[in-house]
């Protein structure tokens, strides 16, 4: 086997810190990797086509590529209190406002439209209007400005919305925790099913490695973090990582699981993506 690997993850604070010692040779014993950086509707749609040896997605693509790729019990994004928001231009009432509103995500094959979508089902009658698909560093200008009458936003925006005069309607997060008591499952760390059992498990153990060392030594990571953070406030950048980088990210745990289970049975009943074998997310 060729020992470098060809990786895709997004340049989020949260994915830099957790592959910056793996991705800087300093895993003792780990493959190499070969680096793309691209946004997580761009990693989806690489897992769908079969791209890339190992990949962040959202946790929401995995019942389209759990045929070919394992799901790694670490290197991910869960958490509490870090749910995606739905944000208006002006304070409304209640959910029940956006019924047949339009309604800006940044993709309809992520975590957070999932939740959004189980929210919706729940708590506004009748149902959203339309759904428009933006990249999500264009939701915000586009609710301020009148273009759409809610976005569903993710990552750091929950931190910087108030900047652009938003206001917050509904937290897709605390929605699911009060209803599951389960983490949020946000997105996942996949690796190739061909690539065999021990080469998996040894991308398994040097992602957990990998943010370890990030956890001992987190100013070693800060210029990796800063440089691919896209003028993020250092500060912002320091609060990403302090939510979305806990102790799922070194190891998923029953709670993890059981988080990641949770969300795609119900989204299977919803109809929203196709139900999961027994053995799906079984690791190797």
């Amino acid at each position: 086997m060729n020992d470098t690997l060809r990786i895709a993850y997004s340049p989020c604070p949260n994915d830099t810190f957790t592959f910056d010692a793996w991705a800087h040779g300093r895993v003792p014993g780990a493959p190499a990797l070969d680096v793309t950086f691209a946004d997580i509707d761009v990693t989806n749609g690489m897992a769908e086509r079969g791209e890339f040896d190992v990949l962040k997605v959202s946790y929401a693509v995995l019942p389209w590529v759990l045929d070919e790729y394992a799901l790694l019990p670490c290197g991910g994004a869960l958490g509490r209190g870090c749910g995606p928001l739905v944000l208006t231009k002006e304070a409304l009432d209640g959910p029940e406002a956006l019924s047949g509103r339009t309604v800006a995500v940044p993709s309809e094959r992520s975590t957070a439209y999932l939740l959004f979508r189980l929210w919706a089902a729940a708590e506004v009658p009748g149902g959203v209007g339309e759904v428009v698909v933006l990249p999500f560093h264009e939701i915000m200008p586009a609710v301020r400005d009148g273009r759409v009458d809610a976005g569903l936003v993710i990552h750091e925006a929950r931190f910087t919305y108030r900047n652009l005069g938003l206001h917050c309607l509904a937290d897709m997060g605390e929605h699911w925790e009060d209803t599951t008591g389960l983490p949020i499952p946000l997105g996942a760390i996949i690796a190739k099913r061909s690539l065999g059992e021990g080469t998996l498990r040894r991308l398994a153990d040097a992602a957990r490695t990998s943010v370890r060392m990030a956890w001992d030594d987190p100013e070693a990571s800060r210029p990796y973090v800063l440089e691919h953070a896209q003028e993020m406030d250092p500060a912002v950048a320091d609060q990403h990582i302090g939510l979305y980088v806990n102790e799922f990210t070194a190891d998923l745990g029953e709670d993890g699981y059981a988080a990641v289970r949770g969300l795609l049975t119900r989204a299977a009943a919803e109809g929203l993506v196709p139900p999961l074998g027994p053995e799906a997310l079984a690791f190797p």
